[in-house]
């Protein structure tokens, strides 16, 4: 994960190998860039009522936040990795309610680094399923999420 290091995040970004998708953490669209392909648009829509639109000044695509968890699934598939660039508060705090979250979209400190892994690494002392907590300034944060390899 990559956090705080506005450099590596624009690099990142701007980089056309690996899919990346820009969550704000707000109610505002996806951004979402795309390794240039014939039939993006028709395989980002994947029939359905809403249309992607793409932005000619950020050269990405807006797509609904409703689409995250499916776009990173999609992508993950087709790709086998997508960055995810999201709002992050700087806190060493985790609860079981990440770890046995389902989807991608993580909302704690961990920057779903230990979400859905119903056992995380380390020793972590279970206080309760959530946590009061008082954030620090929101940064943003980047992580690579890679497809799990098959094994037989």
């Amino acid at each position: 994960m990559q956090s705080g290091n506005r450099g590596d995040i624009e690099r990142v970004w701007h980089q056309k190998m690996i899919p990346v998708v820009y969550r704000d953490g707000g109610s505002k669209p996806l951004l979402l860039r795309l390794p240039y392909a014939q039939g993006n648009y028709a395989w980002l829509r994947d029939n359905n009522r809403r249309k992607p639109e793409w932005d000619t000044k950020y050269k990405c695509w807006h797509t609904p936040k409703s689409w995250f968890n499916d776009i990173v699934d999609r992508c993950l598939f087709r790709f086998g990795k997508i960055y995810v660039i999201q709002p992050y508060r700087e806190q060493e705090k985790c609860a079981p309610a990440c770890w046995t979250a389902k989807g991608h979209e993580c909302q704690c400190s961990c920057m779903g680094a230990n979400h859905g892994s119903q056992n995380p690494a380390g020793v972590w002392f279970i206080a309760s399923d959530a946590f009061a907590i008082k954030w620090h300034a929101q940064e943003l944060a980047c992580r690579l999420l890679t497809r799990k390899s098959e094994t037989h």
